[in-house]
């Protein structure tokens, strides 16, 4: 009997109240805010981000002319719909390129609950498919033009069921071998996917390693923060470049080697064949062409809920996953109060049901609150355009990526501790190759020119000195700011694990680390009671 009320108290425990009353070992935010703590950079481990070569076999075509590769899983805007996307055909780089015609091959889907996906227990999807080009009219560059990409909708799916699928054109046998993923759950309070969070990944031996945890701590979903394949740190000729302004040195454009993609993509293809994988922009995926487009290869060859979550770009949109709603922000597309991005936050603010998605999560690439020199106040901008407007609505937790190091915040807001702020965790840690950022801006010496601080692509100014607190009169703290409680850096990926309504779990893995080792570790804890959402300000008519 005794044993059995162990068992009991410890379920509940883990279920319903996981915090330190329960014998957990692990910080909860209701205990912040906490000490600054900044763990000193281990040179032992700043190795190894260096790329994979192009003839690694792990980056290799093999499969046979309009076979699928590149296969991915990305998530609708609910559980009952989902995209399957892949590329057929080689793609193709020099002088003499020509397109391949998208129509000349079939985009199908077969899929199942059973894995045989005979007659009887299989369905059947057809998408569209696309081909993107990258141009550039400057003589010695070398144009790209994709292999056709294929994105199939799959819909009146069941929640939380393994399906079984597999893509292609039957009707010349050009067909992939049979996957599986997870539908989410339904969004309901009781209901969360484990969740896997990475930024700034490249494809370096880091990255490798990356993923390996990754996959290891089995997610259910994985977020992409931005700035995936670092296509351009290589000239079109497929030179490597070692800096991201090294490119412009011989050329009026942004070099990009945009194969770069195409191996990403079949290495990744372990991963998101299974798990969804929902991405977002990162300036490395800005990618310069001709006639001034940008974002071409990011927008063709992910699928985005764009539509479904009522946006007109795939630069942001927003989706749920179990009881969290996430909202996809734009850091590379207009955010001001005017903007389309702004208006249509505002519209989706506006829908959410807490009783339904409790939890609400932001992911964009540039971090707000960033006490690293690397990216130093480089989008505030953005921050005093979307702040208030996130803060009013609750939103609990903030992920973001651009600076390659961790970093996780005491609750903030506008710079100032406040217990209803939401946690901003900085995770540009996935090991692409331009190492580790180390210097912090806090530091003697390191603080930045505030006019050298500006996002590039962007523009505007609203990086100003601190008005009030320890740091007023100054633009940098000389110490580490009270509003940032942990920063480490090591290359990493995290998890979150929803529990419940009020509490979710965050760890943030090192890849020195074996598996089951957290680098650091916390419960946020939401207080709904405390800190009640506001209502958001009407959209307008003339806004619509």
């Amino acid at each position: 009997m005794l044993f059995k009320i162990i068992i009991i108290i410890h379920v509940f425990c883990f279920i319903f109240v996981p915090s330190l009353l329960c014998g957990e070992d692990i910080p909860t935010t209701l205990s912040g805010p906490f000490t600054p703590v900044t763990v000193p950079l281990d040179d032992s481990f700043r190795g190894n981000a260096v790329d994979l070569p192009s003839d690694d076999p792990r980056l290799q075509r093999t499969v046979k002319g309009f076979e699928p590769e590149q296969i991915s899983i990305s998530l609708s805007a609910n559980y009952h719909s989902i995209w399957i996307s892949w590329i057929t055909g080689e793609f193709q780089i020099g002088d003499n390129i020509k397109p391949l015609d998208p129509d000349s091959v079939a985009s199908v889907v077969q899929y199942g609950k059973v894995k045989s996906l005979d007659k009887v227990h299989s369905q059947k999807a057809e998408g569209h498919s696309l081909i993107y080009n990258q141009l550039y009219p400057f003589e010695g560059l070398h144009n790209y033009t994709s292999g056709i990409i294929h994105h199939v909708k799959l819909t009146g799916l069941s929640p939380d069921t393994v399906y079984y699928y597999r893509c292609g054109d039957p009707s010349i046998g050009a067909m992939s071998n049979v996957f599986r993923f997870k539908t989410m759950p339904v969004s309901s309070s009781q209901n969360y996917p484990k969740i896997g969070i990475v930024g700034d990944l490249g494809l370096t031996y880091n990255t490798t390693s990356t993923v390996s945890h990754l996959i290891k701590n089995n997610p259910d979903l994985v977020l992409l923060v931005g700035d995936a394949t670092y296509a351009n740190l290589y000239l079109t000729d497929g030179t490597g470049s070692d800096c991201y302004s090294c490119s412009f040195a011989n050329t009026p454009i942004h070099e990009t080697y945009q194969p770069r993609w195409d191996y990403w993509g079949r290495y990744m293809q372990r991963l998101t064949s299974k798990v969804p994988i929902m991405a977002i922009e990162g300036n490395h995926e800005i990618e310069e062409q001709v006639d001034n487009t940008t974002f071409a290869a990011y927008s063709a060859r992910f699928a985005f809920p764009s539509e479904e979550s009522g946006s007109k770009s795939t630069m942001y949109y927003s989706f749920n996953a179990g009881g969290i709603h996430f909202l996809m922000l734009g850091g590379y597309t207009a955010y001001d109060k005017s903007s389309d991005q702004y208006k249509w936050l505002q519209r989706d603010l506006a829908k959410v049901d807490r009783k339904v998605t409790p939890w609400l999560v932001g992911v964009w690439h540039p971090p707000w609150y960033n006490t690293y020199v690397s990216h130093y106040k480089e989008v505030e901008c953005m921050r005093v355009a979307m702040e208030e407007l996130l803060y009013n609505a609750g939103v609990d937790i903030i992920f973001n990526g651009h600076v390659h190091a961790y970093e996780r915040s005491n609750r903030v807001y506008n710079y100032t501790l406040d217990p209803c702020g939401p946690v901003h965790i900085t995770i540009g840690d996935g090991g692409n190759r331009e190492k580790m950022a180390k210097k912090h801006a806090d530091e003697a010496g390191n603080c930045p020119e505030p006019s050298s601080t500006p996002d590039s692509f962007m523009g505007g100014f609203c990086a100003y000195n601190f008005t009030s607190g320890p740091a007023a009169g100054n633009f940098c703290w000389d110490r580490q700011p009270e509003y940032s409680a942990y920063r480490e850096s090591s290359f990493g990926h995290g998890i979150l694990e929803v529990k419940n309504e009020t509490h979710a779990l965050w760890t943030w893995h090192r890849n020195q680390d074996m598996y089951n080792v957290a680098g650091d570790q916390i419960f946020i804890v939401r207080e709904p009671e405390r800190c009640p959402v506001r209502a958001p300000p009407p959209v307008m008519v003339w806004d619509e």
